[in-house]
């Protein structure tokens, strides 16, 4: 991006191929057993009234850890805490930061473990390919100016070195995977046919690009695992990053990509996932829905028809016809000149006449071509709805100035091809590949010797 970009892409595009799984433990809550359970219900065989012997409060109990004898700062937790709520709009609360804190804590002691894993089995990534992906991230952001990138984060009380661990930790697991993981994860070509012919019967049905957050919950955890997830939905609302939150704390394995799932049928979602999915519109956020396993928090990003031509993908050639208004100007000059610019468009007879009609009027012409999804949402449906020659209504502000668009041509896009035998092959493989992450991760977790301060 140059000059208007976005402080989020950073958290978001560290690596999109790694698979790294930014899970994290969840405090759990009290338990309530009633004395008719089971030993199957409380196979721990916990007393139903338990004495605590000590601080109750595992968030006051530590701060940084030592995990097979390396040391998690302080300064870790804040930089990385710094990283996540950059982006946010709001003040965060003490209480609430301090439960990001804690959870920024267990991630970075899964992203030691792996760091850890792949130096075991002398795969750990090179410096060289850190500091490219870093590079990357760099020029999505600043123009290839990591200096740039350097003081930014430094100005939000993070640093390059918390963001370059970050991306050491996601490249280490993707290079465990890569070895222990991937080879043994096999699809045949006649599974990926059945799913290639099941999509094409589906094809014009709906689809729908959704971002997940999610929380894994027990029956005795529930109820603290909700509370996370609304805390989580609160701070999104005030304007944080849904990216930045997913990469950091769902225990999904889209976690890497900012919670993407990509484009999927709702009959493949949770059946209340898919409730909420149906019922939104791009751009909308909901949350938490209780699906089997626990919470997660969905953002509608797009939707479209499977294997048909997306109408966005238009490409057209507008005019823009626009005026301005001076400064200072009062609102019965201004209504004049915007009724003059508003006959003044009615009267123009086509693309041919705009150029030296406009001038008549006090208006200035542009022409461009674009993709019709590169225009402002409201604008879309207006402008695909035109014949050549016919413009939008008047649109804009006083201060902003105020303009129509006429179309002039339209290129309409190719229906869509749809995803080959191979691609198929390697999204089932991907699907399998993250749950044996998932499982890999528990046993690092599980060899672990960590001390908390």
């Amino acid at each position: 991006m140059r000059g208007n970009w976005n402080k989020q892409v950073i958290v978001k595009t560290i690596k999109n191929s790694a698979l790294s799984l930014a899970s994290f433990a969840l405090v759990a809550a009290p338990l309530s057993v009633s004395a008719q359970e089971t030993a199957t219900s409380n196979p721990l065989g916990i007393p139903q009234n338990v004495q605590i012997l000590g601080n109750d409060n595992p968030n006051e109990r530590s701060a940084t850890a030592i995990v097979n004898g390396q040391v998690i700062t302080g300064t870790d937790i804040a930089q990385r805490v710094a990283l996540l709520t950059s982006a946010s709009q709001n003040q965060i609360s003490d209480t609430e930061m301090q439960r990001l804190r804690m959870q920024v804590l267990r991630n970075l002691i899964d992203e030691t473990l792996q760091i850890q894993a792949a130096v075991q089995q002398e795969i750990p990534p090179a410096a060289e390919e850190i500091n490219q992906t870093y590079a990357r991230v760099a020029s999505q952001n600043f123009g290839e100016d990591l200096a740039a990138m350097d003081k930014y984060l430094e100005s939000v009380g993070s640093s390059a070195a918390s963001l370059k661990r970050q991306i050491q930790g996601e490249l280490s697991w993707s290079n465990l995977l890569s070895r222990n993981v991937r080879p043994f994860v096999n699809v045949s070509e006649e599974e990926a046919r059945e799913v290639l012919a099941k999509r094409e019967a589906d094809r014009g049905t709906e689809e729908y690009r959704i971002g997940e957050i999610y929380l894994s919950a027990t029956t005795e955890n529930r109820e603290a695992v909700f509370q996370n997830t609304q805390r989580i939905m609160e701070q999104l609302r005030q304007g944080g990053s849904f990216v930045a939150y997913a990469r950091q704390f769902s225990e999904s394995s889209t976690a890497s990509v900012g919670g993407d799932l990509g484009f999927v049928r709702l009959n493949t979602l949770p059946a209340p996932m898919a409730d909420s999915a149906r019922q939104m519109q791009a751009g909308q956020l909901v949350g938490p829905i209780e699906i089997p396993g626990g919470f997660v928090i969905i953002y509608l990003i797009d939707k479209r028809q499977v294997m048909m031509a997306d109408p966005r993908d238009a490409m057209l050639s507008l005019k823009q016809i626009s005026i301005t208004f001076p400064p200072g100007s009062t609102d019965e000059t201004a209504n004049a000149n915007l009724e003059r610019f508003a006959m003044g468009v009615q009267g123009l007879r086509g693309c041919g006449d705009a150029d030296a009609a406009a001038a008549g009027f006090g208006a200035s012409v542009v022409t461009n071509d674009v993709p019709a999804r590169s225009l402002p949402e409201q604008l879309q449906q207006l402008v695909l709805q035109l014949q050549v020659g016919q413009s939008t209504p008047p649109f804009g502000s006083i201060e902003d100035g105020v303009r129509v668009l006429m179309l002039c041509g339209r290129d309409d896009p190719q229906v869509a091809a749809g995803p080959t035998v191979q691609e198929i092959q390697d999204q089932i493989r991907d699907e399998r590949v993250d749950k044996r992450a998932q499982r890999y991760l528990r046993d690092l977790r599980n060899d672990a010797f960590i001390e908390y301060n």
